[in-house]
């Protein structure tokens, strides 16, 4: 196991040591330190240590610990699957936080339910959390600001919005920074490559454009900063985005081994929703390598999972529908080929929608980094 380099972990320690009269608050920075293994990939390490906690809190009560433990839950379940429960398990946590005027526990499950609500594409519920969170949480409260930072500068990415994302990622690094988070800046430097890459790809499936020879490098330097930190999460992510940027650059064959290699896992693991358009992608990389039997199999596989998932984003349905017809295209399907590119116009043109939508909500929200 590698070693966590933290400056975080290290306060952490030290506050612990120094609470040793209290045993409330012990708990809850161990409720806090736990979490940061979770982040830094000791999700075994974790868990062990959030279920002592869990029968301590059994043996003693009280509803500060209880506040931080539900949030604990719900940060395990969305870095396990990205599952539904996490939503639940953090407001919650938000809710008894309120109740024992526990302020800076509620901002930061307010910019997690901001995190969720983007995820589930929920506009609304992420809008109302990044307000309420922008007005409790002060401007030393670093977690939560980062939090905020990050959820801002994506919903500004997929709006195209680039510039002012750049501005809402670049202090929310100054954030991570000042909390001594290297998981965090992990984190950080991953969502801005994989907005930067999805960007690519709406560009390359609806111009041609060539790929950014410079995003591998970018995809480097995230494994590289993991492994100088002693890990991160969910390192499964990055050899999938990897993937996505070589089927950009033409290398089907290095980028089929990847998709082969990590996307099974991947998807039992919370990516299902993606699954249509990476499985797109992987029959792009068989049409290109020479496996035309396996690229239809391929290609009906990633059909059947954007008619049947409800919860596909309406970009990644566009991209899967453009990939599935230039697939189509390859193995002398015209009729199928003609069909997902007219589902894939209607999909662009309703994602279209959704980024001016989001674009004029963001601007009335007049939220600015901090």
């Amino acid at each position: 196991m590698t070693p966590i380099k933290s400056r975080l972990l290290k306060r952490l320690e030290a506050e612990l040591a120094a609470a040793s009269s209290s045993p409330l608050q012990a708990a809850c920075l161990k409720v806090q330190r736990a979490l940061l293994l979770a982040r830094h990939g000791q999700m075994n390490e974790a868990r062990g240590q959030l279920t002592a906690l869990h029968q301590l809190a059994v043996q003693h009560p009280h509803p500060e610990l209880a506040a931080w433990l539900h949030f604990a839950e719900g940060l395990m379940s969305y870095y396990t699957d990205f599952g539904g429960a996490a939503q639940q398990k953090v407001a919650r946590a938000q809710v008894i936080a309120q109740s024992v005027g526990q302020r800076e526990l509620s901002a930061l499950c307010s910019a997690w339910l901001a995190q969720l609500a983007y995820v589930r594409h929920d506009l609304e519920e992420l809008i109302a959390h990044a307000r309420i969170c922008d007005d409790q949480a002060g401007i030393d409260h670093h977690a939560a600001r980062f939090r905020l930072c990050t959820v801002m500068g994506l919903a500004h990415h997929l709006t195209g919005k680039v510039e002012i994302a750049q501005a809402w990622n670049a202090k929310a690094r100054f954030h991570a920074q000042a909390e001594g988070d290297e998981a965090s800046l992990s984190a950080l430097m991953y969502n801005t490559a994989q907005m930067r890459v999805a960007q690519m790809r709406r560009d390359s499936l609806s111009s041609n454009a060539a790929g950014d020879h410079c995003m591998l490098l970018g995809v480097d330097s995230i494994r590289n900063y993991d492994q100088a930190v002693g890990g991160s999460v969910r390192p499964d992510l990055t050899p999938i985005l990897r993937a996505q940027i070589l089927t950009l650059e033409g290398e089907f064959a290095e980028a089929r081994s990847l998709f082969e290699a990590h996307l099974p896992h991947a998807m039992s693991a919370g990516l299902a929703r993606l699954g249509s358009s990476l499985l797109a992608d992987l029959a792009w990389c068989r049409v290109n390598s020479e496996q035309p039997e396996q690229a239809l199999q391929q290609a009906r596989e990633a059909e059947a999972e954007v008619e049947l998932d409800p919860d596909c984003d309406v970009d990644d349905r566009a991209a899967a529908h453009s990939r599935l017809a230039q697939v189509y295209t390859a193995l002398g399907d015209a009729e199928n080929a003609g069909r997902h590119a007219a589902k894939a116009a209607a999909s662009w043109a309703e994602f279209a929608e959704q980024q001016a939508l989001w674009a004029t909500a963001l601007a009335d929200l007049g939220l600015r980094p901090r």
